[in-house]
């Protein structure tokens, strides 16, 4: 059985880059957000979604994600209606995808709402991934093609820097790639001995 490390950050933070270079490592990494956009398609969850926020976000059968992202962002209570849909099935779709790496020494489990969905407690390590706020805001600004009060409000709907550090094991500060790359070897070094 493989350990299961954690990697968490808020949006902007780089997570997607530290999951990259382990995948380029020849680590198994199961990244979270592109596993729920993948459940998201399924009828079964597309339907519970349509009970649970209407028909609005939808576009015939497509579901549209800017609409329902709109919806979630800006409310709590909506954003936990959603989650409570979605990340049971990304649960289930972990615990299958785990098979297939059993006899790997470690996996990394990639989400930018690893403590707010509750499911950091089945990890045996967990690294956050940090960077100042205004560069957070300018690699969104810059990858994604939104304003940035959207930024902050969806930085606001996350847990802080603070809070992500209390409960990680590890964190890398990921202002410059090829420093944060040396903090990942670093931490996979100690990984390897304990």
């Amino acid at each position: 059985m493989p350990k299961i490390i954690g990697i968490t950050g808020g949006i902007g933070s780089g997570k997607s880059t530290i999951a990259n270079y382990l995948v380029s490592l020849g680590f198994p990494v199961y990244v979270a957000d592109d596993a729920g956009r993948r459940i998201m398609q399924k009828q079964e969850i597309l339907e519970a979604i349509k009970e649970k926020f209407g028909s609005d976000v939808f576009n015939g059968k497509q579901l549209n994600r800017a609409s329902l992202a709109g919806i979630v962002f800006d409310n709590p209570d909506r954003l936990k209606e959603l989650n409570a849909i979605v990340h049971p099935a990304v649960r289930s779709d972990f615990k299958k995808w785990l098979l297939k790496y059993q006899e790997s020494p470690f996996v990394f489990y990639e989400s930018a709402i690893l403590f707010e969905s509750g499911s950091y407690t089945e990890f045996d390590k967990i690294i956050t991934i940090v960077a100042p706020l205004e560069i957070r805001i300018t690699r969104v600004l810059e990858r994604d093609s939104s304003d940035r009060q959207h930024v902050l409000n969806r930085i606001k709907a996350q847990w802080t820097d603070e809070e992500r550090i209390s409960k990680s094991d590890f964190v890398i500060e990921n202002i410059k790639i090829d420093l944060a790359k040396q903090k990942m070897d670093e931490f996979l070094k100690i990984l390897s001995i304990n």
